[in-house]
């Protein structure tokens, strides 16, 4: 891709999973940068965040991932507990690239389900993550449990539907989603993309429209996705709930960025759910934007997150 120039992409065995990766491969003789990890949401890989490295790379050593089940990583079967696809379990592919990388300790930053795999990783490895931004969730436990909504919960229920839908035993959601007929999981891909406050598919360049698509649509990756889903209705939950009675919480200080227009700003109030799930110090920050923030709003994404980050 002409927008990663700069960056070189490898795949890499991190013992679970095989993880495709894109990565800063050089550094300005006298100026050390601080490592970057940055992790996508669905239904997307790495490539949303081309805009956002153009603004960055001269900051930090920029490390993009496709999650497990995404883009060009490993879409195995999930497990009959699912655990395969748990945030534990992506956190630790993220945590094993990084170490591969010589990063013991870096900047982390999700968005969607990047951002849930990111909240996990703080919990699970707090020792590596030197700052931890979220962009556009709240806490999935609250999300699910309805804690702190402003409307009523069929409106969550209604917004975020494919949350319910595809946590229900395989293989009927994928089915549905188009596993056996690729204009119908294009279809689903572009409602999704053009959804949760977004307008339309004109934020997103042709060449990232086209790499959703290649990646998104076909078997493997709906199942991989929905088992990414039933993950979070199930084992994640489980962790979760563990993590809070354990009163185990984020350690470092957290950013959260809303979508003006999206859903989690509108139902929630992120950052009360936030800060209480945090030892450090959190602010809040909500964009002119859909849920889809890196990408509608790059400039100010990158800027958000060098304020943050330095």
């Amino acid at each position: 891709m002409a927008w990663f120039d700069g960056f070189e992409a490898r795949t890499f065995d991190v013992g679970g999973a095989s993880i495709h990766a894109r990565f800063s491969t050089t550094t300005p003789a006298g100026t050390p940068r601080p490592a970057l990890l940055l992790l996508h949401g669905f239904p997307q890989s790495h490539a949303m965040w081309h805009r956002v490295a153009q603004r960055l790379g001269q900051h930090y050593v920029l490390v993009m991932p496709d999650l497990r089940g995404y883009g060009d990583s490993s879409k195995a079967p999930g497990l009959p507990d699912h655990a395969n696809y748990s945030k534990r379990s992506m956190a630790g592919d993220m945590v094993a690239l990084m170490r591969a990388l010589g990063h013991e300790r870096f900047f982390l930053c999700g968005h969607d389900r990047g951002g849930r795999v990111a909240h996990r990783l703080a919990l699970d490895h707090g020792e590596r993550v030197k700052k931890l931004c979220v962009i556009d969730i709240a806490p999935t436990l609250d999300m699910y449990d309805g804690r702190g909504m402003t409307e009523p919960y069929m409106t969550f229920a209604r917004a975020y539907y494919h949350w319910f839908h595809m946590l229900q035993p395989s293989p009927l959601p994928e089915i549905m989603m188009g596993a056996n007929h690729p204009p119908t999981a294009k279809a689903y891909l572009h409602a999704k993309l053009g959804g949760w406050g977004s307008t339309g598919l004109g934020y997103i360049e042709p060449e990232a429209l086209a790499e959703y698509e290649r990646c998104f649509c076909n078997a493997e990756a709906l199942h991989a996705a929905c088992e990414d889903y039933r993950a979070s209705a199930g084992i994640d939950l489980e962790h979760d709930r563990q993590s809070r009675a354990e009163g185990l919480k984020i350690a470092c200080d957290l950013l959260v960025l809303t979508g003006g227009r999206g859903v989690v700003n509108r139902l929630f109030d992120p950052l009360a759910l936030w800060t209480a799930q945090c030892g450090g110090t959190v602010t809040a920050s909500s964009l002119p934007a859909g849920h889809f923030i890196p990408e509608e709003q790059p400039e100010a994404t990158a800027q958000a997150l060098q304020a943050f980050f330095s």
